[in-house]
């Protein structure tokens, strides 16, 4: 006989879908599996012997790293145990992993780049830089403020989580990226480019997800939501333009790194369905090299990288995002 003092558990039942595109985004990012460990970063060795800026660096995956540890720790657990819908927590779960894989993506960089002193001297950075602490604490704050059953601190949790993944990442995936497309550092930069093609899955989840909270508000939320959001966003840049002056200072990339922040904040937007913040700017085009089509975001239906495994690569186009004919059904 039931026990009618027990709360009643329900079990997640993917045969029958409750989630629009909630098996999507599972299938692909389990697609995309992969270790650091399989990428040869040790080739790079011989040319970081040489490397003029490896200050600069190590502060980039020092600030990827604790960006990182926020949204495992954090982030996905928090948006996870709040969210409503099983199967959408089942994905959250699966991004907060693959979040792990991408922290300790860095330090195996930084184990086969460094010594333990210069570790050291870049964990000891990151706890004392201003402007990164900053974004960790605006971020963390948000995620710890969701309320049981409330779908406002919900989706304000979720906006965060795509301000992070599609936003504050990328002034630290920069760099890697500019000197991987010039020969310099490949592995390193290989690396960095599965966590962006996860982290690109990341954002168009949560943002769909997020979405889809959104058309539950009336017409009067949404104004005060996106009146909170687009506060919350220029809060982020402003930050932001101080933390790449102050990382980037002895690179002279400030201004190119700028403007590659201001083409994925407007993606981060994007992922929401919200619009754009920031004028359309020409970006680096060896940072955008193999990630850009066409004012597009990136993407995430590629197989894994070109050091990694040959893969065949599917453009994304504005049409990707467009979830209409799911209302059709």
């Amino acid at each position: 006989m039931l026990n009618l003092n027990l709360k009643q558990y329900e079990a997640v039942n993917w045969n029958k879908p409750t989630s629009e595109l909630a098996k999507v985004f599972w299938d692909q990012q389990w697609k995309q599996m992969w270790f650091p460990e399989e990428i040869a970063v040790s080739k790079d060795l011989k040319q970081w012997k040489d490397f003029e800026h490896q200050d600069t660096y190590k502060k980039v995956f020092g600030g990827l790293t604790l960006l990182d540890t926020v949204q495992t720790n954090i982030g996905m657990n928090e948006i996870a145990k709040h969210n409503p819908d099983l199967q959408e927590k089942a994905v959250l779960t699966v991004f907060g992993a693959f979040e792990a894989i991408h922290a300790k993506s860095y330090s195996y960089i930084f184990t086969t780049l460094c010594n333990n002193d210069e570790i050291e001297q870049v964990f000891d950075w990151v706890k004392k830089n201003e402007y990164l602490q900053y974004k960790a604490n605006k971020i963390s704050d948000i995620y710890n403020s969701i309320k049981e059953n409330d779908l406002e601190s919900l989706w304000k949790a979720k906006f965060a989580s795509v301000m992070l993944e599609s936003f504050l990442f990328y002034s630290g995936f920069f760099y890697p990226l500019y000197l991987g497309g010039q020969g310099t550092l490949r592995n390193s930069a290989e690396v960095i480019s599965l966590i962006l093609r996860d982290e690109s899955i990341h954002g168009v989840a949560v943002g769909f997800f997020a979405q889809n909270i959104f058309k539950t508000f009336s017409k009067e939320k949404q104004d005060e939501l996106k009146v909170w959001g687009y506060e919350l966003l220029l809060d982020l840049y402003q930050n932001e333009m101080k933390y790449t002056d102050d990382v980037y200072a002895e690179t002279g990339l400030s201004p190119e790194v700028k403007k590659y922040v201001r083409y994925n904040a407007n993606k981060a937007l994007m992922n929401l369905g919200l619009d754009t913040m920031f004028p359309e700017e020409e970006i680096n085009p060896v940072v955008m090299n193999g990630i850009r089509n066409e004012g597009s975001t990136y993407d995430f239906f590629s197989q894994k990288g070109s050091t990694y495994a040959i893969a065949k690569v599917e453009p994304i186009t504005d049409a990707t995002f467009d979830f209409s004919f799911m209302e059709k059904k």
